[in-house]
């Protein structure tokens, strides 16, 4: 089997308030395999979000080991974790965080010019991401023109754009009406696969995880292994 693209181990996260302390994560060992899309169930409150905010290198404070594309997170400096970081990783969010004032295919462009691909063919891979979530058409609507599930493509579309091996989305669709967000899901689904990136998705539904690779829940800070998604 090839090295995980994400490798956690005794991942733990604490915060205090006050003379309390709340411990979060309490040893997290998880590792996803390259274009293995992994659902992480939990319901609101139970640290899906701060487990994402680490494997995300998005803030400090965590102790325990991050290994992301073979690079150990720890061992980098700030610079470092900011390269690995672009390098690596896209992310998906609830809301879709979209800049209003560029057009769906700005937003979708603008993460490549940042990472140094070359305008033409920046903008050739975001009109082709965004036409196969079916936004051919809406290249050029600002997000205020967006419906929410076309937001929220124009975000996926985004996080794929630099070609990350992995894909962190918390929540993608939590902001949906459930039809919307069934559609939204299986695009989402479909292009990471053809892609070949793993993911790593965050979500309260339980009929949406069974639509992925494997199902993992994280519970009194741990993450217990509900296995592979029934037949």
């Amino acid at each position: 089997m090839s090295e995980p693209v994400l490798e956690t181990r005794e991942l733990r996260r604490s915060f205090t308030q006050g003379d309390v302390t709340i411990s979060v994560l309490r040893g997290v060992d998880l590792a996803v395999q390259p274009g293995e899309i992994v659902a992480l169930l939990g319901p609101s409150g139970s640290g899906k979000s701060t487990l994402l905010q680490a494997v995300g290198l998005l803030e400090g404070g965590f102790e325990g080991s991050i290994r992301i594309n073979g690079k150990q997170a720890e061992a980098l400096d700030t610079d470092g974790r900011t390269d690995l970081r672009r390098e690596a990783l896209g992310f998906v969010y609830q809301f879709h965080h979209l800049l209003p004032d560029f057009t769906a295919i700005e937003n979708v462009t603008l993460p490549q010019l940042i990472r140094g691909t070359d305008p033409e063919p920046a903008k050739e891979r975001a009109i082709a991401l965004l036409t196969a979530l079916g936004l051919g058409h809406r290249l050029s609507h600002r997000p205020a023109k967006l419906s929410g599930g076309e937001q929220q493509r124009v975000a996926v579309a985004r996080a794929l754009a630099n070609r990350p091996p992995l894909i962190l989305a918390d929540e993608p669709t939590g902001n949906l009406d459930e039809h919307t967000a069934n559609v939204v899901l299986a695009e989402f689904l479909s292009l990471v696969r053809e892609e070949g990136s793993a993911a790593l998705v965050a979500t309260h539904n339980e009929r949406l995880a069974l639509k992925m690779d494997r199902v993992i829940r994280l519970h009194e800070g741990r993450l217990e292994a509900l296995g592979p998604k029934p037949d």
